[in-house]
């Protein structure tokens, strides 16, 4: 069994901790592991291989996640690119178009929680059976409350499925947990990977068309498929949802009372860990729920009680328990102000070579650490609006400006001008670190021209 990991959300709805470019599912929140890596560790006892289908940006996260495990084999992950998003039906149909017809796939989001193993193991075990049957098989989630935050199923005879509902009111989700064969739509499904395409071409052949023509135009090696923009571009968006499951006469729903989160809002999050990493000191406050991503910062509180503080180094959340649904609305507003790099990344940002960290910006300057990991490089690049003044703290960096190449060792620096070609590269050992000082009358991240990339990234 092949596990089809999805992981192309944004996961705006735990911003400030997720953004864009650091989604919540590799957002490390669970005794220093991500909702990615407890994905993969939980269905690798279960299947034989990964497919993991993401974004370029996306892709070297679940990388460097998977490499961090020693007990995942990366050779058995095969990565699908998407260069744009068009929601489930297509990545699915691109991953399996890449597997026997017989293979049986287990498609599951990389960003949710879990907790009952056991119980999702008997679960997987009759999904299983279903598959082998030619069925197309999704999960409900035994409902625990009258959630309006997701869709519903609705079921006939234990496994046949009546209906499929949108996200409903208050009123009709007590409804439906008061009738008990509604369950929630957890996004999991198994089936077998040619009987899903029969069922999508059947019903949704236009999907199904278009996603064939942009996967014999991928590029396809060393266990990486490249789907190209124009291709991506053209297949109509749909969810498996809309384009298969509710349409196929071949469905079963498996009922799981597995534990399960979506993890889709901080009130969820505060219900699977009382409290993250943070330095927090209470006086008269009581039930809050605290997240501090500085070890140096202090969050104290007087007479609070049921709220949520989410303290980031760029971004301050804080809101009232039960009311965490509406920071998609304060993500809108954020995204039509000057603020909106807030949403796409935080002020550390992760690279397939290491990471940086905004030290200091204003206008004309902005000042960065540079961690590059052992035997990593930078691309080939030169800039167009600022100057570079690279100081290395540790490691020896091999810096090439120009023709001209050489090594740079700790309290020693090297300057770059404006529209010079430069790159950075670690032959050493140990991570090189330094701090760069940009200087310019534009630092956005965007002001790149990469000439050469180890990573085939586009400039």
């Amino acid at each position: 069994m092949t596990n089809i990991i999805l992981c192309g959300g944004s996961g705006t709805r735990l911003w400030p901790i997720s953004r864009t470019l650091m989604p919540k599912q590799f957002v490390k929140l669970f005794d220093d592991k991500s909702l990615f890596q407890l994905t993969v560790e939980r269905n690798s006892k279960l299947c034989d291989k990964n497919f993991i289908v993401s974004n370029a940006e996306q892709y070297f996260l679940a990388q460097d996640q998977l490499e961090e495990n020693s007990t995942f084999n990366i050779q058995n992950s095969t990565f699908l690119l998407e260069p744009i998003g068009r929601n489930t039906a297509p990545a699915i149909a691109l991953a399996c178009m890449q597997l026997d017809f017989d293979e049986i796939v287990l498609v599951t989001p990389s960003d949710h929680l879990i907790k009952d193993e056991k119980e999702y193991e008997k679960v997987l075990k009759k999904a299983k059976e279903f598959a082998s049957e030619n069925k197309l098989v999704t999960f409900g989630i035994t409902p625990t409350f009258a959630e309006t935050g997701f869709g519903y199923i609705e079921t006939v005879n234990e496994f046949d499925v009546k209906a499929f509902h949108e996200k409903p009111n208050f009123e009709i989700a007590t409804s439906y947990l008061k009738a008990g064969n509604y369950y929630w739509n957890s996004g999991m499904f198994c089936f077998k990977a040619g009987v899903f395409l029969d069922e999508l071409k059947n019903y949704s052949p236009e999907i199904y068309e278009k996603s064939k023509i942009a996967f014999e135009n991928a590029t396809n090696t060393n266990n990486l498929i490249r789907i190209k923009h124009e291709d991506m571009a053209n297949i109509p968006e749909d969810s498996i949802d809309y384009a298969v499951m509710e349409k196929s006469n071949i469905v079963k729903v498996i009922p799981s009372n597995i534990s399960w989160s979506d993890v889709g809002s901080f009130d969820s999050l505060s219900d699977e860990c009382e409290v993250l990493s943070a330095k927090c000191y209470e006086e008269g406050s009581e039930n809050n729920f605290y997240h501090n991503d500085n070890d140096n910062k202090i969050i104290a509180t007087i007479g609070l009680k049921d709220f949520i503080v989410i303290d980031t180094r760029d971004a301050l959340l804080i809101a009232k328990k039960g009311e965490t649904q509406k920071v998609k609305n304060i993500v809108e507003k954020i995204k039509h102000s000057t603020s909106h790099l807030a949403l796409s990344t935080h002020l550390t940002g992760y690279r397939p070579w290491g990471s940086y960290t905004v030290l200091e910006e204003s206008n004309g300057y902005k000042i960065k650490k540079i961690e590059v990991n052992p035997g990593k490089r930078l691309s080939l690049q030169k800039h167009f609006h600022r100057s570079e003044h690279w100081i290395v703290v540790s490691g020896t960096a091999t810096v090439t400006v120009g023709d001209e190449k050489r090594l740079v060792r700790p309290n020693e620096s090297t300057y770059i001008k404006a529209g010079e070609l430069h790159r950075l590269e670690n032959e050493g050992k140990i991570p090189v670190v330094l701090i760069e000082a940009q200087v310019g009358e534009y630092t956005g991240e965007d002001d790149i021209v990469r000439v050469e990339d180890d990573y085939q990234r586009l400039c």
